[in-house]
């Protein structure tokens, strides 16, 4: 039987290298991975999953009216798993849509994402994955202060002082923010508050 799962974690954690881990193993298999990821998602270029190691795979962008359901129904061949990157972007019907996949045409769906934005508020694809998914899996990086394990996306600013930089934590902003190492950091709970001071 077929399973929705949601494997979730900060910034840096291996995310995307781990959906295209994935993806090769059905490959290897002579098996059929559909890549879906968000069209918010541009760092790397449209239709592309690609993690900080460089590897990379071609996705099929996921706008706000894309019906995931349908493109999947519709086919002309059968697909053995759906891979989603980036999946807090989603919209609450794109997670049902999801569901749908697997409950409907019993194929599993593995989607990755961020469980919440760098003011600690839930992401809409994100609350519904943890209120939908079958299986909930975290995937862990380290604080990059404290070397903790990391719970939070910290989005940041650099402020030259004396001798040097410093990160400034942002804590106001548009909640959809594309960006990489140049714009977030993994903090522990502890940390963040500490720097946030």
């Amino acid at each position: 039987m077929s399973k929705l799962y949601f494997r979730y974690g900060s910034m840096s954690c291996g995310k995307s290298l781990d959906l295209l881990r994935v993806a090769y193993n059905y490959e290897e298999h002579h098996k059929k991975a559909i890549i879906f990821t968000s069209n918010h998602d541009d760092r790397y270029g449209k239709n592309i999953v690609k993690s900080r190691t460089g590897l990379e795979k071609p996705a099929i962008p996921v706008s706000d009216d894309t019906n995931i359901f349908n493109y999947i129904d519709n086919l002309p061949y059968s697909v053995d798993c759906v891979l989603v990157d980036e999946v807090q972007f989603f919209q609450k019907h794109h997670i049902f849509e999801l569901s749908d996949i697997v409950d409907k045409l019993d194929i599993p769906v593995i989607a990755y994402g961020l469980r919440s934005d760098f003011r600690m508020e839930p992401f809409e694809g994100s609350t519904y994955m943890l209120i939908l998914a079958d299986q909930i899996e975290e995937l862990k990086t380290l604080c990059v202060e404290c070397n903790k394990k990391a719970v939070l996306n910290v989005r940041y600013s650099k402020i030259e002082v004396a001798d040097g930089f410093v990160k400034q934590i942002l804590t106001d902003g548009e909640q959809v923010q594309v960006g990489g190492n140049e714009s977030y950091i993994p903090l522990c709970r502890k940390c963040y508050k500490q720097m946030i001071k």
